[in-house]
């Protein structure tokens, strides 16, 4: 029987064996998935305890196009009710609990803004339109500062857009290209995120630990802390993996391929490195490491050409760090302190942005409880800032250089709310610095990113964030799902090839839509503020 062996164990590669399992007819027993950590998911972790603090380094934002992974989710149980599909409970949660952010930007003075308007001068419009009828060709090497003037980088759109998607202004002008065609439908309620889909917990919780139990149960087998360090490729022109360098234990072992088998790797990692701090304690960047993510990659592209080029993502740091930082408390005060500032109930607001933070912090407060286990007394949120280099407007040092406490304490400090002493003192703060987060945003030309099946390969693929597929956007969890199905469906020769990537801009009626949104103006009344609950209790959860 032919077997399938799958680098990494994000969500790529649990896409992947399930694939290979509902759409291939692979028996699980024939898949083995090599993990170069001490546990599965990748970047899609969380992990802790109220005593020590929750932290997960992301979350990822879904919508409704995302059709590759409701296809993935829609046949796997969930955690809570093995009778309703993961999928399905994703939509069920947003039913219930739809976001309607009330407060999306927060000025100097620490006051929700109306952002209704986009904010944009005839000049923004016509940039904007320009850049999107640019052929992706023509935007090689160019950055998004290459196809706008200073003064788009101020208005209300590109402050909500930067932060809804991490966005920076040196990133690359192909995949801001993208993001806009790709989500264009969302123009319309992108004030309000209305449109925007979350998991019920966090997707460590509600995807990758379902997904896990669904592949044990077909006996899949996941071989932790075992780092693929080479593949051995057969001479001649087509590409074709014949073993297998794995260290596990300190111990090399060659694992041959043979007729039949399957080899697909996840070349390339966001979070690769990262390093997490404390309430008392600054994270330390510290990139002198080797993740075998990057290094394998550049083993495989140093062998022949065709397979990218790594170091288009992994060699600027600078323009691809950011830092995340979780807060738990059992103090209910934040939490009603920003229901009360907000209008809008915890899990229900969306992402609120400090628009002049020096840092341009944004926070989230999810629904609760964000974690499966997490107890009914505790409460868990979360924020991200795109500029750790830069010295705070309060805590008068860098973000990157500041303890959880002084992290916390320069993001209250943005808030026009009470009790910001207490808060701070009843929390547990655990900050995230990631040297490759945006990675696959940095400036790119045609062919960096390998093909996730690549010309002449006849058993090997690429899957995950720097697998090139056209016209779909990076930095989702679709994206991987996607490359996951792409690669089982092609190196197989299904007839079950993914559905074609939405795009909205071939609608009339959204394209109409979109194009109300850019000529808004300054003249629509906020809405009243929802009534807050009486108190911030967490939700027990299913």
């Amino acid at each position: 029987m032919a077997k399938a062996y799958l680098v990494g164990s994000g969500i790529a590669s649990l896409s992947a064996a399930a694939f290979l399992i509902r759409d291939g007819k692979f028996k699980g027993s024939d898949i083995t998935i090599l993990e170069e950590q001490g546990r599965e998911g990748g970047s899609l972790d969380a992990a802790g305890s109220p005593e020590s603090g929750y932290t997960m380094r992301g979350g990822r934002m879904f919508e409704i196009h995302f059709d590759c992974t409701y296809d993935l989710l829609r046949s796997i149980p969930s955690l809570d009710n093995p009778t309703v599909s993961v999928t399905d409970d994703t939509f069920e949660f947003h039913q219930d609990f739809a976001w309607d952010d009330h407060a999306r930007l927060i000025d100097a003075s620490g006051q929700p803004i109306d952002a209704h308007s986009m904010g944009f001068s005839e000049r923004d419009r016509l940039e904007l339109v320009k850049c999107v009828a640019t052929p992706e060709k023509m935007l090689d090497g160019k950055r998004i500062t290459d196809c706008f003037s200073p003064e788009f980088f101020t208005t209300n759109f590109w402050w909500m857009w930067c932060t809804t998607f991490a966005f920076e202004p040196w990133h690359s002008a192909i995949e801001f290209r993208r993001y806009l065609n790709r989500f264009v439908h969302l123009f319309k309620t992108f004030d309000t995120m209305s449109g925007i889909y979350r998991t019920r917990y966090n997707q460590f919780d509600s995807i990758v630990r379902p997904l896990l139990r669904w592949l044990d149960d077909q006996g899949v087998t996941v071989r932790l802390r075992a780092r693929v360090t080479d593949v051995k490729l057969a001479d001649g022109k087509a590409l074709t993996a014949e073993a297998l360098t794995v260290v596990s234990d300190g111990k090399t072992q060659e694992i041959t391929l043979g007729k039949g088998d399957l080899l697909m790797i996840t070349n390339g990692s966001m979070t690769a490195d990262s390093t997490l701090g404390s309430t008392d304690k600054a994270p330390i960047l510290d990139t002198s490491g080797s993740a075998g993510a990057w290094q394998l990659w550049r083993t495989l592209a140093a062998k022949r050409s065709g397979l990218g080029n790594p170091a288009a993502f992994d060699t600027s740091i600078k323009d691809s760090t950011w830092e995340s930082y979780t807060i738990t408390t059992k103090d209910p005060t934040f939490f009603r302190e920003m229901e009360k500032f907000s209008g809008s109930e915890a899990g229900k607001g969306g992402l609120i942005t400090l628009k002049d933070s020096s840092w341009l912090a944004t926070i989230v407060l999810n629904h609760q409880p964000h974690f499966r286990e997490q107890p009914a007394d505790t409460f868990v949120w979360w924020g991200y800032a795109l500029f750790p280099d830069k010295v705070g407007d309060h805590v008068k040092k860098p973000m990157r250089d500041c303890t959880g406490a002084e992290i916390l304490t320069e993001v209250l400090s943005h808030l026009a709310i009470d009790n910001r002493e207490q808060i701070v003192q009843n929390s547990i703060v655990i900050p995230a610095i990631m040297p490759y987060i945006t990675s696959q945003f940095l400036v790119r030309s045609h062919g960096d990113r390998p093909d996730v099946v690549p010309k002449g390969s006849t058993n090997m693929a690429f899957i995950g964030q720097y697998a090139e597929v056209p016209d779909d956007v990076v930095f989702t969890v679709e994206y991987s799902v996607r490359t996951a199905q792409v690669a089982v469906a092609t190196l197989l020769g299904l007839d079950t090839q993914p559905k074609p990537v939405y795009k909205g801009q071939h609608n009339p009626k959204v394209l109409v839509e979109a194009l109300e949104t850019l000529h808004r103006g300054g003249e629509h009344k906020p809405k009243p503020k929802a009534k807050p609950q009486p108190k911030a209790k967490a939700d027990a959860g299913r």
